[in-house]
């Protein structure tokens, strides 16, 4: 897929997933702040997709001391080329990505680039492929540890340096190590 550099990718609205301490609670203030009903809510997930400002904000349900905490912020674009297009955009500008194609993530099968910023903050470029994925599908955004393995294997051998991704998402059960 070889890509012009003219080509301009058609970004549909921005993405912003924000940790929240109780879902329910948080659900309703942004009903409330944006004056629409969540086009999605799952245990421990919530995703209200917002027109005006174009923006998908997702609520993940997480356990954190201080306030909330961000998750990560995206671009959702059109189709998987413009993923794609976003990826060599980012990497001719000498960033670093890792890809997630046709991952299971918020409870949508999604192909996605990712860069991370000096202060470790993600970005994404993602396309859904399907939506409202039942919620028994596995969630496995940032935790593609190891090709083919489903999700409680991965749970069970999770290490120091692949913790913080597998709670990254939308877990609803937040992954410890034990001691």
């Amino acid at each position: 897929m070889e890509s012009k550099a003219n080509d301009q990718v058609r970004a549909l609205k921005a993405h912003l997933a924000l940790n929240v301490r109780n879902v329910e609670q948080s659900i309703g203030f942004y009903q409330k702040m944006l004056g629409i009903e969540p086009s999605k809510v799952r245990r421990g997930y919530a995703k209200f997709d917002v027109q005006n400002p174009p923006l998908n904000l997702t609520l993940n349900e997480a356990a954190f001391k201080e306030r909330g905490a961000l998750s990560h912020l995206g671009i959702q674009v059109g189709s998987t080329d413009d993923v794609l297009m976003m990826r060599q955009k980012w990497e001719a500008a000498g960033l670093v990505t890792r890809d997630e194609m046709q991952t299971n993530c918020c409870y949508a099968t999604q192909d996605k680039t990712w860069v991370r910023d000096p202060d470790g903050i993600e970005w994404e470029a993602f396309v859904v492929l399907q939506d409202n994925l039942p919620e028994t599908a596995a969630c496995e955004c940032g935790t593609r540890l190891a090709e083919g393995q489903p999700e409680p294997a991965r749970r069970e051998t999770a290490t120091n340096e692949n913790v913080q991704a597998i709670n990254s998402c939308c877990s609803p059960e937040p992954v410890s190590i034990a001691r």
